[in-house]
């Protein structure tokens, strides 16, 4: 059976709960619970942020837990969460920002493609696509001076820095002694650096992480039908052809697309995201020195270990973009059911 056939017969059989548009939220209960939310699963996953950017700026490979290992080792479980405050404190903006326009363009789009007559499938990803584009760009206003300050912090610490590379002398008492003394000493354009490549990054790896999940929830919804149909023999146990899955299997689809999607993403983008982080955390502020380009940050890191250095950290990367993915996304879909103004209205 082709693809076209099993999503064609998956249609038939299974009911899956309708999507929630931007129009149907409680805007206020979308944010705050949002924001309460999502920090915490920023807090779940920072310390896997941190062991990648530490990869990514070291002088050599190293394997991740010899990393995490060597960091407790020295400078204590603590370091782990190192930028922490100043990445939760940029994490709800942030989110509000993505979050408004990844819906707005979503629900904008999506009608727009339709109207045009394109399939429901494209027209489904076509405006997942150009929504991640646009709350990629939109968050990264806020994402960007938040990751500058809280990269410097996460590699500042432990013997000799730990091994990384050229990374700024400069010592940080905290987030907003960091933020004082870059904006001091590099002015607005410090706190904005690598904010070109930062677009460069996630504007098209969130384009292709929504574009992907939209594929691969519809291939595994259409597993899960041709399954039940070959299973039931065409009819489910009532004699009916339409299944409707619970909100566990609509969650547990979700949580699996998300991490094919995030792998997908990671594996394509992590050359970008190695050099973007290099050329936020070299430091640029002393005695005036400019930091190094986007061409001599390559050059450093073909030096150092070939090309394959610019996908330092792909482990830590990949298991924390399919892991945040997958809570992010099963996260995401909670607050909007429970945002939604009609509950009665979802099944």
């Amino acid at each position: 059976m082709n693809l076209s056939a099993a999503e064609e017969e998956a249609e038939q059989e299974i009911h899956i709960p309708a999507d929630i548009d931007w129009q149907m939220l409680d805007k206020s209960k979308f944010f705050v619970l949002g924001a309460a939310l999502f920090s915490g699963v920023s807090a779940t996953l920072y310390p896997i942020v941190l062991l990648k950017t530490r990869q990514q700026v070291a002088l050599s490979q190293v394997p991740c837990i010899k990393t995490a290992f060597t960091i407790v080792r020295h400078e204590g479980f603590r370091a782990l969460y190192r930028g922490f405050g100043t990445s939760l404190m940029g994490t709800i903006p942030a989110r509000a920002l993505y979050m408004g326009a990844l819906e707005i363009t979503k629900s904008n789009v999506g009608s727009a493609t339709l109207q045009l007559g394109f399939s429901e499938p494209t027209a489904a990803t076509t405006a997942n696509a150009m929504a991640g584009l646009s709350a990629a760009m939109a968050a990264q206003l806020v994402w960007t001076p938040v990751d500058v300050v809280s990269q410097r912090l996460m590699v500042q610490g432990g013997p000799s820095n730990s091994g990384v590379s050229n990374a700024s002398v400069c010592k940080y008492l905290n987030g907003i002694d960091a933020f004082r003394k870059i904006l001091k000493t590099d002015g607005l354009r410090g706190l904005y650096r690598g904010f070109g490549i930062s677009i460069l990054t996630y504007a098209p790896s969130n384009a292709l992480w929504w574009a992907s999940y939209s594929v691969a929830q519809r291939l595994v919804w259409g597993g899960i039908g041709c399954y039940c149909y070959k299973k039931d023999g065409g009819s489910n146990e009532n004699g009916s052809n339409v299944i409707k899955p619970d909100s566990k299997t609509v969650m547990v689809v979700q949580g699996v697309s998300a991490a094919m999607a995030g792998g997908v993403s990671a594996l394509i983008t992590t050359p970008l995201d190695t050099i973007k982080t290099r050329l936020q955390v070299l430091g640029g502020e002393e005695k005036g020195r400019r930091g190094p380009t986007i061409g001599q940050t390559i050059r450093n890191l073909v030096k150092e270990g070939g090309w394959t250095a610019c996908y330092r950290g792909l482990g830590p990367r990949w298991a924390s973009m399919s892991m945040s993915a997958t809570t992010m996304i099963t996260t995401y879909e909670f607050v909007k059911r429970l945002s939604a103004k009609n509950q009665d209205g979802l099944s």
